[in-house]
């Protein structure tokens, strides 16, 4: 039963994603760019996902295995260092560069697009550099 409702949310997360324009590179950049063209759109996805984070967050906060009683490890760090503020940057950078983040990319993968595996090989290659880094 795990397994058909992480099959369930993902395509619910996907659906989202096409819904929202969140696999379109040029909604995304157009977002971004506040000083031209700007399209405010996005914010309502934002926030829609923000309040919907927050009731799940405090809904499962005390509790320690899910509705289908998968445990739960919702992270307890709550430490801003230097490497929070480094990944951060990175991300925003990369998605500010390409319009496309993780989620949207595994969109656009699975689609075909050029431009989304592109952006899936270089966040790999970004993952295992890190790892190489962190046994170093």
């Amino acid at each position: 039963m795990p397994i058909i409702i992480a099959l369930i949310s993902g395509i619910l997360f996907g659906l989202g994603l096409v819904i929202a324009g969140m696999g379109n590179p040029a909604k995304i950049l157009a977002f971004l760019d506040i000083t031209g063209n700007w399209d405010p759109s996005l914010l309502v996805t934002m926030a829609v996902a923000m309040v919907i984070s927050g009731v799940a967050f405090a809904s499962v906060k005390k509790r320690k295995v899910s509705v289908l009683n998968c445990p739960l490890q919702i992270p307890s760090n709550q430490k801003i260092d230097k490497k929070l503020v480094a990944g951060s940057a990175l991300f925003g950078v990369g998605w500010g560069l390409a319009g496309i983040c993780p989620g949207p990319a595994l969109l656009l993968t699975g689609m075909g697009i050029t431009q989304g595996i592109i952006f899936m090989l270089a966040m790999i290659a970004g993952m295992a550099i890190f790892q190489f880094s962190q046994k170093s």
